[in-house]
């Protein structure tokens, strides 16, 4: 929006001419001019009055409209034009996400695989400014979807994800190896994977703290998410006929593990035991990994004195015109 403002704004003081200009032109309508003396008024008495005489102030006028139109051109109005650049910084972040059989367990609603998805689309949502990739493990690992800015094509990818997508078992060494390959050749600042399992590792060739010391050496911060109630839980059980049913079982999740995962790379090790928590530890990460984006603001002004002064010269003609040509008085 053009917001106008002047360069000159102390110009503007000589709009107090015009009280003076309109003082001294009463003052000296009212002393009157030449007189002439006739013996009786009564042949001109009932005269009409012509527009001539009705418009014998204009000249004073025009040069009154003059004498602002110029203060105004001289006080050089100018419109201003704001405009901003952003330059973003992102950061190339990689969720490794457990899809284990275990992730059915009923402690979380629906289940902790449906709360982990819940939780990372929102969190790849409110990340506009990120590349974002998705690798799912569990007896072994897999990319579900590389780096990309398509949130779109990724959230569609993180809904097709689900149990029994891949051989059962928890390889979180291999799912962190996964990880870190697809950020191995990234060039972003900031590195950034968030690991969520249940379990402790127990199949892979990789073992997790090795993944660990491979990222380390690649500047990726590991942040890990530990998912599962105290105590006991309600895990999935298939019977001899092939039913489904829900056992409780003791839950075990290897919190020294991916303690020592995060403090080696830099990162930060949460235990989510419900929806809320694990809501709130993926509110914090989205908190503590923030883009980087720098606001450049600058202004632009455009001069518009040009009206003001070609009205100036305008009304200055119109007032020669008028006061010697249309209204001229004879000596």
């Amino acid at each position: 929006m053009d917001i106008i403002r002047f360069a000159n704004p102390h110009l503007l003081w000589l709009l107090l001419l015009l009280p003076a200009m309109i003082g001294y032109y009463v003052y000296r309508n009212r002393q009157g001019g030449a007189t002439l003396r006739i013996s009786t008024l009564d042949g001109v008495k009932g005269a009409p009055k012509t527009l001539r005489y009705r418009l014998r102030h204009l000249p004073f006028v025009l040069r009154c409209c003059t004498v602002a139109l110029l203060a105004v051109a001289m006080a050089r109005p100018q419109s201003s034009e704001s405009n901003s650049r952003s330059t973003t910084e992102g950061i190339d972040i990689v969720l490794a996400l457990d899809v284990s059989t275990s992730m059915l367990a009923r402690d979380f609603d629906p289940d902790r695989i449906g709360a982990a998805k819940e939780v990372a689309a929102k969190f790849i949502v409110d990340r506009p400014n990120d590349r974002i990739g998705l690798v799912i493990f569990a007896g072994e690992s897999f990319t579900q979807s590389p780096l990309t800015t398509d949130k779109k094509s990724l959230l569609n990818l993180l809904g097709q994800v689900q149990s029994g997508m891949i051989d059962d078992g928890t390889a979180i060494g291999t799912g962190l190896a996964t990880a870190i390959n697809r950020l191995r050749e990234s060039d972003a600042k900031s590195k950034v994977i968030i690991l969520l399992t249940d379990g402790v590792n127990n199949v892979g060739q990789i073992a997790p703290l090795t993944a660990a010391g491979i990222a380390e050496e690649y500047g990726i911060r590991v942040y890990t998410v530990g998912v599962g109630s105290m105590g006991t839980a309600p895990y999935p059980a298939v019977d001899i006929w092939g039913n489904i049913s829900f056992v409780p079982a003791k839950v075990e999740i290897d919190e020294e593990v991916l303690t020592r995962i995060a403090e080696e790379t830099g990162g930060e090790y949460f235990r989510a035991t419900d929806n809320k928590t694990l809501s709130a530890i993926y509110d914090k990460i989205n908190q503590l990994e923030r883009s980087r984006v720098e606001v450049d603001n600058f202004t632009r002004y455009h001069e518009r004195f040009a009206p003001f002064l070609l009205a100036a010269v305008l009304l200055l003609v119109a007032e020669f015109l008028t006061k010697f040509i249309w209204l001229r008085q004879i000596p």
